[in-house]
């Protein structure tokens, strides 16, 4: 064969096989949109910029009904994330708590997985105006879950894989107690199951965790601030304004309060470093930087208050939550006379604690969860909430000591990570 007929016939060849594979590429994408729309046939689907390393995304806005049991009672649109990589690769569904964008979770990306995006019923997009706050239940989220993942089943074959970071992770949890057969594996991320409306075990946790001379110094700051209100609530005002900010939910006097009581949960729970505590002379736009830059006062601003309604509901319903400790400061406070959070939650509607809820799921993941794997960060003050597992239990619980609510399996030593990926090849075989 001469160069020329070479040359021509190499040619060929490659526009055939770049024809070819451009092809299987669009007949894969119009295969997939056309199966979502078999399965969403109600559902508005619109593909979106891809995620990295996925050949395609899409938005799914779901009619979901209000109540599963009386789909008769109405519906509100439920926003879902799906990216793709193969029919026949695992697939993650991120049982996010709160609001969710499309952003990939860390264990997709270690199991190159597809991914299934779920923002939690009443959050965010999905938050229906007025919010019907019956039907805002656990019960109703996991429903939510399952009859997504059983019709996407229909055309992912692979594994399954459940995460959530926080109260998603918990949601996954309580989704495994619910459907333990949904899923191959679940893997919840820095999760607590709370025991009461106001578990002590978070104050225990505060009160023991680091060393005494860093315990010292938190408290002499929360005293700093609130010895020091007015000229703190000066610059609290300036910030304020600057940002755009109303506080008529929470007047600022009291959100100060209420950020001072929060300092230590907080502190913990977001890896605060000893070091960076300002002494008790410090300026008081430094005593306010730094209380800012750990609890965050913007929590407390007009509309950050209505954005987490729906959270304060289901804390104080079912999920339980934790109490301020009001003794290292209690002399000092004039607006906040108790230790509860229900002072954010929704004041149009009687809310009543089930204490029986979580305790169930507790009961289960540590009795019978098999094939879940924790991470927790150890100073995370939801830490102290964590369920155990049994000995008997299938489960791994992986725990960095030092670790934060920003802990993830990237963070963790690397015979922990061969650990942890070892036993999730294993589950998923």
């Amino acid at each position: 064969m001469n160069r020329k007929t070479f040359i021509t016939t190499l040619l060929f060849f490659c526009l055939n096989y770049f024809a070819a594979a451009a092809q299987e590429l669009q007949e894969t994408s119009t295969n997939l949109q056309q199966r979502l729309n078999e399965l969403f046939p109600k559902a508005s689907i619109t593909r979106i910029e891809n995620l990295e390393h996925y050949t395609e995304t899409y938005q799914l806005i779901l009619d979901e009904p209000l109540d599963h049991k009386h789909p008769e009672k109405g519906t509100f649109q439920h926003y879902i994330y799906l990216s793709h990589l193969g029919f026949d690769r695992p697939t993650v569904i991120e049982t996010h708590g709160y609001n969710t964008e499309n952003v990939k979770s860390e264990v997709s990306s270690l199991l190159q997985a597809n991914q299934v995006a779920v923002e939690y019923r009443f959050y965010g997009k999905s938050r229906p105006n007025p919010i019907q706050w019956k039907y805002l239940t656990n019960d109703q989220a996991i429903e939510d879950y399952h009859d997504i993942v059983a019709k996407l089943k229909k055309i992912y074959s692979g594994k399954w894989i459940s995460t959530g970071i926080s109260k998603g992770g918990e949601t996954a949890l309580i989704y495994k107690s619910k459907y333990p057969n949904d899923v191959d594996v679940a893997m919840p991320y820095v999760a607590p199951l709370i025991n009461t409306c106001e578990d002590p075990r978070t104050i225990q946790h505060t009160r023991t965790v680091g060393t005494l001379e860093c315990r010292e110094k938190i408290t002499a700051f929360q005293r700093a601030v609130l010895k020091n209100r007015e000229a703190v609530l000066a610059v609290f005002q300036e910030y304020a304004t600057e940002k755009k900010m109303q506080f008529t939910e929470v007047p600022l006097n009291e959100a100060l309060e209420y950020a001072v009581l929060e300092f230590p949960f907080s502190f913990w729970q977001w890896g605060g470093k000893c070091e960076e505590i300002p002494s008790v002379n410090a300026s008081a736009k430094d005593l306010f930087d730094y209380l800012n830059k750990i609890v965050g006062v913007r929590t407390y601003n007009d509309k950050m208050f209505f954005v987490y309604l729906p959270s304060y509901y289901q804390h104080l319903s079912e999920l339980g939550y934790y109490g301020f400790d009001l003794e290292p400061v209690a002399d000092l406070l004039t607006k906040v006379k108790s230790s509860s959070n229900a002072r954010f939650a929704p004041k149009d509607v009687v809310i009543k604690y089930n204490p029986k809820y979580i305790k169930k799921v507790r009961k289960y993941v540590e009795n019978r969860g098999d094939r879940i794997l924790y991470i927790y960060g150890g100073y995370d003050t939801w830490f102290s909430c964590s369920p155990t597992p049994n000995p008997g239990v299938n489960a791994l619980k992986m725990v960095l000591p030092q670790g934060s609510h920003s802990t993830r399996v990237k963070d963790f030593a690397e015979n922990d990570q061969k650990l942890i990926m070892d036993t999730l090849g294993k589950w998923l075989n």
